[in-house]
């Protein structure tokens, strides 16, 4: 596959060149071109696709992989002999049928390949195949455009043609990769099981619509990530025409076009650690934000070396935006209908691409050369730059759009949370992947979280989830300890950093020896405090800075946060008349538990996604039913499995019913 893949990348870049040579040096004819080879690429996979997993089903998938490689060996080994348009687009079509067949055949049979287990790592190790071997062929097709002369007077065959030398080479990849599957002998000869790709484009379109439109954040994501290949097409589909107006050739081509993919591994890579304190959310749209900006850059600066930095750093915020869409895709959206809404997507993007290869070209052909005179002033300008220009505005309005649609602090400014970001002050939403739920209760004095945590376990079991419940401090051996050290009059007054210290190293060992193995268990966890107690308590109540507070439960507890955290809220002097004994917080001013409660409402507002504020006035079903609402609708429940329910019938009366 890596094999294949960088020869497929090199047919790619050879035969977008090899159509603007046959264009003859005309500007239009060229464009025309060009975007007639995306065209042809593109095109089979949407209308053939829907089809061709289901043929591939009925064929051993060994036999169809080398039957289809060698195809695929001589369509491009034809392609430079006969050199002519129509075959460069016919040959580029079959080619892309041909491979239609190819891939159901590869994916199914990997599952029976390698272990359950191990299939995530085999599936990062086929995209790295697929998509890491393209800024390889871009460096490849520049080496072989600036030794092709060179090889011409040892090989007259050549004739100083590096694309027909890229064709070749990616015909021997092919005919490299029927090798390789001719003794792969462990490849099923069984029909593989029906895969999304049957699907056709307009139902998997109408049927992930459906699920799409009912979530503000899916829909979100669905318009940035087209916004994101929006981009990214322009680019691709206009880079050897670009390159071409800046005075450069095949060897600078390939520069530009590998700058993009290494910008996309670059991104993928280590954008979600850099950004790592960084609001998903806002990073998803401010990434693609970002995008369209550079990509009007590049649109605006006329200097090759620069336009291969602005694309490297296009291309890094658009892996960004990528990478961190596909999770919060799979994050968002329920199970029953992950499906259908990535198959949406993925159809949706095809579609897109098609658009955007197929017609920026178009469009830069339509506008042409063009040159402006004011005064003594001269402008020159041609079509691909204004083209690119316009999809950089398009993609930033995208962006924007997007951010605004998915914005989860509406109340706090990009730039602050940029700022906590950089310095560390800003947890990352998703926290650290679990297979468990968390859930937290907060709230004032004699909110009645401890009646509703119990209501919560009890219903939770009746559907027959696996439930923990704890509670902070006191929810283990040595959190009893610190309980009585933090509760208790006898301790007398602690300093207030003191005291957020030591709740922190409670909720450290808590999180350590309950709260973690319980989530990885796949249990679910829920827990009467947690560290928003101390930002309310210690950060407000206390006057330290809440961000400080917030920034050593984070470190404490490695930034696991709740799935979900439930503020039960009731004005501090109501809670405190419910109370007959009070400890040592309890015990403070009134003004001192106001503070509290209004850092609990502000928590709430900045973070709608993770808060639901209830109304703790309210009669205790009434609260309870309104949680029970909002946690039936947490994607991550759907993922817990079920137990068998236990009856609750008192043993006694069991024994007597056998015995009757």
């Amino acid at each position: 596959m890596a094999f294949s893949s960088l020869g497929d990348w090199l047919g790619l870049l050879a035969t977008t060149a090899m159509a603007q040579q046959l264009s003859h040096g005309n500007y239009t004819k060229a464009n025309y071109a060009i975007a007639g080879v995306f065209i042809a690429r593109l095109v089979p996979s949407v209308f053939l696709g829907p089809i061709a997993g289901v043929i591939a089903d009925r064929f051993d998938r060994r036999k169809l992989m080398i039957a289809t490689d060698i195809l695929r060996t001589g369509f491009y080994i034809s392609i430079p002999i006969i050199h002519t348009f129509v075959w460069l687009y016919t040959a580029t079509i079959l080619v892309e049928c041909v491979t239609l067949f190819w891939s159901p055949a590869k994916e199914a049979s990997v599952p029976n390949l390698v272990p359950k287990e191990k299939l995530e790592s085999a599936n990062q190790v086929a995209l790295l195949a697929a998509y890491g071997t393209a800024p390889i062929a871009a460096a490849l097709f520049s080496f072989l455009a600036l030794i092709s002369g060179a090889l011409a007077n040892a090989v007259p065959f050549f004739k100083g043609n590096s694309v027909d030398l890229a064709l070749y080479i990616n015909a021997a990849s092919f005919a490299f990769g029927a090798w390789t599957a001719w003794g792969l002998h462990e490849i099923p000869k069984g029909a593989a099981s029906k895969t999304a790709g049957e699907v056709g484009v307009g139902k998997s379109l109408l049927e992930g619509w459906r699920s799409v439109r009912k979530s503000k954040i899916v829909s979100g994501l669905i318009v940035g990530m087209t916004g994101a290949f929006i981009a990214a097409g322009a680019v691709i589909g206009l880079a050897r025409t670009f390159v071409g107006d800046l005075g450069g050739g095949n060897a600078a081509y390939g520069v530009l076009f590998g700058s993009v993919f290494t910008g996309l591994a670059l991104g993928i890579a280590f954008g979600p650690k850099v950004f790592a304190q960084f609001s998903r959310r806002r990073l998803f749209g401010a990434s693609l934000t970002a995008s369209g900006v550079f990509l009007v850059l590049l649109a605006l600066i006329p200097n090759l070396v620069l336009a291969v930095f602005i694309v490297v750093v296009l291309g890094s915020f658009s892996g960004l935006c990528w990478v961190t869409g596909f999770t919060m895709l799979g994050m968002e959206t329920a199970d029953d209908v992950r499906g259908r809404t990535f198959a949406f997507m993925q159809s949706l993007i095809r579609v897109t691409l098609v658009a955007v290869l197929a017609i920026s070209p178009l469009i830069a052909a339509v506008v042409g050369k063009r040159s402006l005179a004011f005064q003594n002033i001269h402008i020159n300008y041609n079509g691909a730059a204004i083209t690119i220009f316009f999809a950089g505005l398009i993609a930033t309005a995208i962006g924007v759009v997007s951010y605004h649609q998915m914005k989860d602090r509406p109340s706090v400014s990009f730039w602050s949370d940029v700022s906590n970001a950089l310095k560390g002050e800003l947890g990352a939403i998703t926290g650290a992947p679990t297979k468990g739920l968390f859930i937290a209760f907060e709230g004032g004095e004699g909110s009645g979280k401890s009646t509703q945590t119990k209501l919560l376990k009890d219903w939770l079991e009746d559907e027959g989830r696996s439930v923990v419940l704890t509670r902070e401090p006191g929810g283990t051996p040595m959190g009893k300890d610190l309980r009585e050290i933090l509760l208790s009059h006898s301790t007398g007054e602690i300093s207030p950093r003191a005291e957020a210290l030591l709740y922190a190293a409670d909720r450290a060992n808590h999180v350590f020896s309950v709260i973690r193995p319980a989530l990885e268990a796949g249990d679910i966890v829920i827990t009467d405090r947690y560290f928003d107690s101390s930002i309310a308590y210690q950060g407000a109540g206390r006057v330290l800075e809440p961000g400080e507070v917030a920034r050593i439960s984070r470190w404490a507890t490695e930034s696991l946060f709740p799935t979900l955290t439930i503020i039960l809220d009731l004005p501090a002097e109501m809670g405190l008349s419910r109370l007959k004994k009070f400890d040592r917080l309890e015990a403070e001013p009134l003004a001192f538990h106001e503070r509290i409660r209004q850092e609990y409402l502000q928590l709430a507002l900045i973070d709608p996604e993770r808060y639901l504020v209830v109304d703790a006035r309210m009669g205790v079903e009434t609260i309870h039913h309104a949680i029970l609402t909002r946690v039936n609708e947490l994607p991550a429940l759907s993922k817990i499995p079920k137990k068998e329910k236990t009856s609750r019938i008192p043993q006694g009366l069991k024994r007597k019913s056998k015995t009757k």
